[in-house]
C-alpha cells in the first residue's frame, strides 16, 4: 500500500475551516470539492497515457492522451457523492460508477447495498471517493469488490485518515493489488465511538444533513 499525505499551506488552511464545527454545510460542500480536485492532482499523477499526433497552430507534434479504457471513479454512498464533482472536475472524461455499503449492525459484516458498476473492470484505473477513513472496513470491503471484477489499479482518495484505519487496509487489502491512498490528514486516533479524532464529525451529516 503507498499512502501519500498532501502537504501545502492551501490545504492546511481549508482543512482548518472544513473542521470548525461552525462552518455551515455550503461552505463544508464547497471545501471538499476543492480539496478532492487538490487529491485528483496527486491521485491521477500515474494514469495510463498513449501516444498521440495533433497539429498545433505552429507544427505537428506528439502529445499524450489518456489511455482506453477510461479510468473508473467511484464514490462510496453517501458521503462520497461529496466528492464527485471535486473528482470529475479535474478528470472530467472519467466513467462513474456508484457502490452503496453498509455495516450490519449485529453481525458487523459489510453490506452492499447498492452498485452501479460494470461487471467487467480489467485494465480499468479506479478511484474510491469516501470522506473519512475510520475503521477501515467499508474501504477494505469496496477495494475487494472492485478487485472481483478485475480492477488492479485502486486509488482511495479520502478527506481524513485515522491510524487504525491504515493499518487495517496495510493488513488486510490482497497484495496483488496496486493499492494507493492520497488523503489530506493523518489524525490522532479513533474514539470509542469510532469516530476520528480530532477529525471533522459526520462528514454525510456536515454536506447533506441528518437523515432520521
Amino acid at each position: 500500500m503507498q499512502l501519500h499525505v498532501l502537504n501545502h499551506p492551501l490545504v492546511d488552511h481549508k482543512m482548518t475551516v472544513l473542521r470548525d464545527k461552525n462552518t455551515p454545510s455550503n461552505i463544508f460542500r464547497e471545501l471538499v470539492s476543492e480539496l478532492v480536485t487538490l487529491e485528483a492532482y496527486e491521485a491521477t499523477r500515474n494514469l495510463d497515457v498513449v501516444d498521440r499526433e495533433i497539429e498545433t497552430p505552429i507544427a505537428s507534434m506528439v502529445g499524450k492522451h489518456l489511455a482506453s479504457p477510461r479510468p473508473m471513479v467511484v464514490p462510496v454512498l453517501r458521503a462520497g457523492l461529496g466528492m464527485l464533482d471535486g473528482m470529475t472536475r479535474l478528470l472530467p472524461t472519467a466513467e462513474v460508477g456508484f457502490l452503496g455499503m453498509k455495516r450490519d449492525e449485529s453481525t458487523l459484516d459489510i453490506i452492499t447495498y447498492a452498485n452501479r458498476l460494470p461487471e467487467d473492470l480489467t485494465g480499468r484505473q479506479c478511484f474510491l471517493l469516501d470522506p473519512m477513513l475510520a475503521t477501515g472496513g467499508t474501504l477494505v470491503a469496496a477495494t475487494h469488490y472492485l478487485a472481483e471484477r478485475g480492477a488492479k489499479d485502486i486509488t482511495a482518495i479520502n478527506i481524513i485518515a485515522a491510524p487504525e484505519g491504515l493499518k487495517k487496509l496495510k493488513e488486510a487489502i490482497d497484495p496483488s493489488i496496486d493499492f494507493k491512498v492520497v488523503v489530506c490528514a493523518v489524525d490522532e486516533k479513533l474514539n470509542e465511538q469510532a469516530y476520528i479524532v480530532p477529525g471533522l464529525g459526520d462528514a454525510g451529516d456536515r454536506l447533506y444533513g441528518l437523515i432520521d
